[in-house]
């Protein structure tokens, strides 16, 4: 009950006019922890990319009347969405105009599901940095939770009453990823990927152990932690609301 009531999943719009090509995407990405949604053509694409809430789009460059490299520029004009063209057209210029165009990825038909997933995840890490740029311009990042406050800028964490919790580089480096992710479940894999674009390298049980030393510092009972929970057989999560001052 816990990892339905507070996994937020990125969706994915798969876009391919062969419905069992869609059906099989849908089956690989869903077990992966991935919402997916489906669209046979341009027009039913646009209509679901109008609502908004799409973190990346597989996109077939065939997709009967329509062509997908167009359909790739009109996205990209409005939209820095990433997108994974995928396709039956191994055709070395549709690849290069694809990746001119704004494409993040490129992946021919018949592909392995496991190929495609393992793209899909590489793409959406490299989102991550990005997405923190427009945030760290505007001065200090500060986030509140409970009775702290973390200073993303200074690189400070102090209570309510203005102490100081000193924290090791590992600490602060993984606190910050939890509270740019307030209630959405991270795998092991996933905090170790994240954890590594701050020159940090995690091995075998060690985010494990981290996990521990930080609860020690921000949890009121360790042995019953309220912010750092874990998700049984599928890694933590920071349940405690946190707000952006």
């Amino acid at each position: 009950m816990l990892l339905k009531a507070i996994l937020v999943l990125t969706e994915i719009l798969v876009v391919d006019d062969d419905p069992e090509i869609r059906n099989l995407l849908r089956i690989a990405l869903e077990r992966e922890g991935y919402a997916v949604s489906e669209a046979a053509d341009a027009t039913s694409a646009r209509k679901r990319l109008g609502r908004g809430g799409i973190g990346l789009i597989t996109l077939d460059l065939s997709l009967g009347a329509d062509d997908g490299l167009t359909f790739a520029r009109e996205i990209r004009s409005t939209s820095d969405v990433p997108i994974i063209m995928v396709t039956g057209k191994g055709d070395a210029i549709d690849r290069v105009v694809g990746l001119e165009l704004g494409a993040d990825d490129y992946i021919c038909k018949p592909f392995v599901l496991r190929e495609v997933v393992a793209r899909v995840r590489a793409v959406l890490r490299r989102q991550e940095p990005a997405r923190r740029d427009p945030d760290k311009k505007s001065g200090h990042e500060t986030y509140r939770f409970d009775h702290f406050t973390l200073d993303i800028t200074s690189r400070e964490l102090s209570s309510s009453t203005g102490m100081k919790c000193n924290l090791t580089t590992g600490e602060f480096n993984l606190l910050e990823l939890f509270v740019r992710r307030p209630q959405r479940v991270l795998t092991r894999d996933e905090i170790m990927d994240l954890l590594k674009g701050h020159d940090w390298s995690p091995v075998d049980r060690s985010i494990d152990a981290l996990i521990v030393r930080l609860r020690k510092k921000i949890e009121q009972d360790p042995g019953y932690p309220s912010h750092i929970k874990t998700v049984r057989g599928v890694g933590y999560v920071f349940a405690t609301d946190v707000r952006r001052i």
